[in-house]
């Protein structure tokens, strides 16, 4: 791993998302309701929750910023204990500013992960810019890491990983599930 990745993880406080491409692969699901009305819902990767639960345990908050509004966003937020959920907006800067202000932390102590053009203008302002598998190839351009993993399969997870084991706190989730190595 490159250490100026190590390095940057190691100071991450703040690890934001956008949600389609990242958390999902992108796909979006139309599905009557009990009234028969169609919904959109979108598939989440089980992995990239439990993790994400990890970094709450670990005292490293999460949000998303997303253009579209959804509830299976919002549930799968509450599901994954993220501090921040902001949704129906492509105009990203703001919404970023505000969590700054709120999370009274530093951009350069946030990681954020994209796969689109929207997410470009936070890359450019974060410490730990990051680019799903999957993303366009202007994102993986403006990326520090980009993931192995493609988004809705495991891209989440593989952060954080690399977040708890630059921060030294991977051996204490080994441990918590009795994994020796």
């Amino acid at each position: 791993m490159n250490p100026d990745i190590l390095a940057l993880a190691a100071k991450t406080k703040l690890l934001l998302m956008d949600v389609d491409g990242v958390l999902t692969n992108g796909k979006l699901y139309n599905v009557p309701d009990a009234e028969g009305k169609m919904v959109e819902t979108k598939g989440f990767d089980s992995r990239d929750g439990i993790g994400l639960q990890w970094l709450s345990w670990k005292g490293i908050r999460t949000g998303v910023i997303s253009g579209r509004l959804s509830p299976a966003t919002v549930e799968r937020a509450r599901q994954c204990k993220m501090t921040y959920v902001y949704q129906g907006h492509i105009e990203k800067i703001p919404i970023l500013e505000e969590i700054l202000a709120d999370a009274q932390i530093d951009a350069g102590e946030v990681a954020y992960m994209g796969d689109d053009f929207t997410d470009i203008v936070v890359l450019h302002r974060v410490g730990l810019p990051i680019a799903t598998a999957n993303a366009r190839p202007e994102v993986k351009r403006e990326a520090r890491y980009v993931t192995e993993a493609t988004g809705g399969e495991g891209a989440v997870r593989e952060v954080v990983e690399l977040l708890l084991k630059a921060q030294g706190r991977w051996q204490e989730i080994l441990e918590h599930y009795e994994i020796k190595l």
